[in-house]
């Protein structure tokens, strides 16, 4: 009998449209007692890429001056996107960038602009140039963002490309790199770490080169660091290779590089394919997908780097979703979020430190839109997610759980407690979950024992020991008009939109702690809870 009335005091506390939709029971186990992974403290990261403006991708242009040497940076409100993280890492770097000259000291090869090159170039591109008038805007508009720099060298300078392949041989010359970092040095701008090249690991992308010479090239590189930055109390790192993960080619690069050399192990990430793929959403949406398509990586690189490189940090240092630019109205739509907030979750599991999204500006990936500056949906999840998840990570499960209920846990970010971040990709099932904690509660004993059910003892837990109401902070993301291309994610119901040149704030609900939390179809939750007990937060 207690059962039925507390089933049905449930029932009607849900809006009556809900009624025609099925409802799904889920309870949930947060381990607070220990952590599984751990991140960085900026853990979110946004790439700008050197891509010129007339760059086109399946017969649609979306690159216009967003790249490192177009981007406007006087533009107010691009500036403010990247300040309200306080600390967001940005990563200048992409395909082109190993085609990058820098204007500095007489470079050995000429320096002009990006042209289109056709066929038979590296991306259809000429060599371009940084000239260090944009290299002085670029870092005074860090300076001024508060932003952590990741800059991508030019690995290939000096190499040699054999006739009839994409390999590339010979050694890297340092010179035009050296004369960058000391005119960086000189002028007093701080660059977190140096990226050595793009995409050359492995078959490469466009280029490659072996393990081997990539080895004796980043030990020459971090010699160079060393003697450069020797006299000055900043020390950046030194990130490689910035590819697709092969397992022999980055054992053999940790392995003859040695320990010590490769500060930052970065690799990239485009589990969804292509951007003109039409399934791009049913793969978004499918618990499977999302797992089966990237777990593998996630699990063999973190092992990789225990057994070769437990001196390294791993990043995923560029992950777009879909390559080529993104799926047309889908990457930069609200669907992307189910993506992108499960890869965040699922790559901080694996001792993630950095997540770098390609990219902040450009293209339909882009967390921003690229004429106006305003947030996509993804700018917004990226932004709770940062706030609001500490960089502890717990260990979560349910129980007898829908697939399509994703949960993720982590100590909260600055203050006591953990934060979920439930993701439901059901289109027509209401999660209503409960919360136990590993700590102190043996689930099928005490049902029996008490003979009674756990949505009962959740109801009975929703004050304290002392008799006060306990609250949490919830965060509901949802599609405008529940369209799932919208562009305008709501925020607990409300439109997160700019408004005179301002960003809109991020404000939660709140609901007793111990009341079970309710996660509507195809939407996305934060959920905020300071008072659970996890010695590992502390």
């Amino acid at each position: 009998m207690g059962f039925i009335i507390t089933l049905f005091l449930l029932l009607v506390s849900l809006p009556a449209i809900l009624l025609a939709q099925e409802i799904n029971f889920a309870n949930i186990v947060v381990n607070g007692t220990t952590t599984i992974g751990e991140t960085d403290d900026n853990y979110i990261c946004a790439t700008i890429d050197w891509f010129p403006s007339d760059t086109c991708r399946y017969n649609y242009c979306m690159l216009q001056n967003s790249s490192a040497i177009t981007l406007d940076l006087s533009n107010p409100l691009l500036a403010k996107t990247i300040q309200a993280f306080r600390n967001l890492r940005l990563r200048i770097g992409g395909s082109p960038q190993d085609q990058v000259i820098y204007n500095v000291r007489s470079p050995s090869y000429p320096c002009h602009p990006f042209q289109q090159a056709g066929h038979g170039s590296l991306f259809g591109l000429t060599t371009g140039c940084l000239y260090m008038w944009r290299w002085d805007e670029l870092n005074q508009f860090f300076n001024k963002t508060r932003a952590i720099v990741t800059f991508g060298l030019n690995a290939l300078y000096g190499r040699k490309k054999q006739d009839t392949s994409i390999l590339w041989v010979g050694d890297w010359d340092p010179s035009n790199t050296n004369a960058l970092m000391n005119y960086t040095i000189s002028k007093g701008y701080h660059i977190d770490s140096w990226e050595f090249g793009n995409e050359l690991s492995g078959s490469g992308i466009g280029a490659r080169v072996e393990a081997a010479q990539y080895a004796k090239d980043v030990i020459n590189l971090k010699n160079n660091m060393n003697e450069l930055y020797r006299k000055s109390n900043y020390k950046p790192k030194l990130a490689a290779p910035g590819g697709f993960f092969d397992r022999s080619w980055y054992t053999q690069l940790l392995q003859d590089s040695g320990s010590g050399i490769v500060d930052i192990v970065t690799h990239h990430i485009y589990n969804l394919g292509a951007g003109n793929d039409p399934n791009l959403i049913s793969k978004i949406l499918n618990p499977s997908y999302l797992s089966n398509s990237i777990l593998g990586t996630f699990k063999n690189i973190e092992g990789m780097i225990q057994e070769h490189g437990p001196w390294a940090s791993l990043w995923v240092g560029e992950s777009g979703g879909a390559f080529q630019g993104g799926g047309r109205h889908v990457s930069d739509r609200f669907v992307n979020s189910f993506w992108y907030l499960d890869q965040l979750g699922m790559a901080a599991k694996y001792n993630t430190k950095v997540y770098c999204r390609q990219t902040l500006v450009g293209a339909n990936y882009a967390l921003l839109n690229r004429t106006t500056m305003e947030p996509n949906p993804d700018y917004y999840s990226a932004l709770l997610w940062h706030r609001l998840m500490g960089k502890r990570v717990l260990e979560v499960h349910g129980l007898d759980a829908s697939p399509y209920l994703r949960p993720y846990a982590h100590c909260s970010k600055g203050k006591a407690g953990i934060t979920l971040l439930l993701i439901n990709l059901s289109n027509q099932t209401n999660f209503i979950i409960n919360v136990y904690n590993h700590m102190n509660i043996k689930l099928k004993e005490n049902e029996k024992r008490r003979g009674e059910s756990p949505f009962m003892r959740c109801l009975k837990a929703k004050v304290g020991l002392d008799g006060e109401s306990l609250m949490r902070e919830e965060y509901h993301l949802s599609p405008e008009d529940g369209n799932l291309r919208s562009q305008t994610s709501l925020l607990n119901g409300n439109p997160l939109n700019v408004s005179n040149g301002e960003l809109p704030r991020l404000d939660p609900i709140f609901r007793e702690e111990h009341a079970p939390i309710k996660v509507a179809p195809l939407s996305i939750a934060f959920i905020v809870i300071p008072n659970f007990e996890a010695p590992a937060c502390v």
